[in-house]
Order: structure tokens, then C-alpha cells, then sequence
């Protein structure tokens, strides 16, 4: 790629990470704050925002370096400081301007892709859950602390209930069928496998005899 389309997706990128981390953000006050549940459609919904905003945001700056671009045409005086454009500063303010647009265009093209919207979510929601997790576990590891010894135990135990909705229960119920599912396959192969070295072992005793 060349050096405005690099340009183009390093801005995408910052721009993703930065609408997913206000997804994040938006699931952990919405579930663990105000005690909601998780509802993919309405994150969706706030990433889509996140990232329009940040279209708008890009095609604000475009307009910017554009009008001072114009203004920086024909001036060949020395600058007066770091924004103070000149006539050779005109290449460079199109070529910025060109990038954000770009990037604007790509951002938006984002907000149309639905299944691009609900892999955001998912990302934020498990940013959210390991932010959660974290924090959980660096509070209760605590050595030889029972729940009765926790002052703090029954406030933690609803802030970890309220972390279960950023959990995908039905995925985790799922799991744990198959596993116990496995575990049952084992067993009975296991039961036949003794089944069968018993009647072994009995055929032998009678040829014995």
C-alpha cells in the first residue's frame, strides 16, 4: 500500500479500538451500574454511533485542512509558527485532507456491515468481562479468606452476579453438555471394556476347569 493508504487503515484502526473501548464502556455501566442486561442490538447500536461520530469527527478535519490548504496558496512568507501554512505546505495539507476523508468513508462503510458491528460487540463485551474478572479476582484473592471472614463479601457477590450477564450463558451451557456428553461416552466405554474383561476372564476360568 502506499503512504495515504497506510495512512487510511492506521486511522481505521485507532478509530475501531476507540469505538470499541466506548462499547465497552456503555456494557459495563449499562450491565454492572444500572444492573441491565446484555442486548447485543443496542450495543450495536452505540457502536454504529461511536463510529459515525467519528466519520463526522474525520470529515471535519478534512474540511479544516482543506480550508487551510486554500488559505496557505500563493503565501510564501515565512510562518509565524507550527500552524501557519506557505505555499509549499499545500502538497502535504491535500494529502491529509485526502486521508481523513478516506478514513471517513471507511468508517462509515463500517456502520453498513452488520456482522462487522456485532464482532465490535463481541470484542467490547469481552474487554468488558476481563476488566470485570480482573478486578473480581484481584479483590477476592485473598489467602485463607472464607466468605464469612470478607466484610465485603455480600457486596461482591452481587457485583459478581451482575457480572454473569456479560458472560454468554447459552455458549457456557452449550460447552458443559457436550463435556458431560463426552464424559457419558467415556463411562460406557469404559463399562464395556470392563464388561468385556470380565467375560474374558470368565471364559478362561471355565477352560481352566
Amino acid at each position: 500500500m502506499g503512504r495515504t493508504a497506510d495512512a487510511i487503515a492506521e486511522g481505521v484502526a485507532i478509530a475501531a479500538a476507540a469505538a470499541r473501548l466506548t462499547v465497552k464502556n456503555h456494557i459495563l455501566v449499562g450491565t454492572i451500574a444500572q444492573g441491565g442486561v446484555f442486548d447485543i442490538d443496542r450495543y450495536k447500536e452505540d457502536a454504529r454511533g461511536a463510529l459515525l461520530a467519528m466519520a463526522q469527527e474525520s470529515e471535519d478535519a478534512a474540511e479544516h485542512l482543506t480550508q487551510l490548504r486554500k488559505k496557505a496558496k500563493g503565501r510564501y512568507s515565512d510562518p509565524h509558527g507550527t500552524h501557519d501554512y506557505r505555499d509549499r505546505d499545500v502538497r502535504n495539507l491535500r494529502r491529509r485532507a485526502k486521508q481523513s476523508l478516506g478514513v471517513a468513508q471507511h468508517l462509515r462503510k463500517m456502520t453498513e456491515d452488520d456482522e462487522l458491528l456485532r464482532e465490535l460487540v463481541e470484542d467490547a463485551r469481552a474487554a468488558a468481562w476481563g476488566d470485570v474478572r480482573g478486578n473480581l479476582d484481584r479483590r477476592l484473592r485473598v489467602e485463607g479468606m472464607r466468605p464469612d471472614q470478607d466484610p465485603d463479601y455480600d457486596r461482591m457477590r452481587e457485583a459478581r452476579m451482575q457480572a454473569l450477564k456479560l458472560v454468554d450463558l447459552q455458549a457456557l451451557s452449550s460447552e458443559q453438555r457436550a463435556r458431560r456428553k463426552r464424559e457419558k461416552a467415556s463411562e460406557k466405554d469404559a463399562a464395556k471394556g470392563a464388561a468385556k474383561a470380565a467375560r474374558s476372564a470368565l471364559q478362561k476360568a471355565r477352560r481352566a476347569d
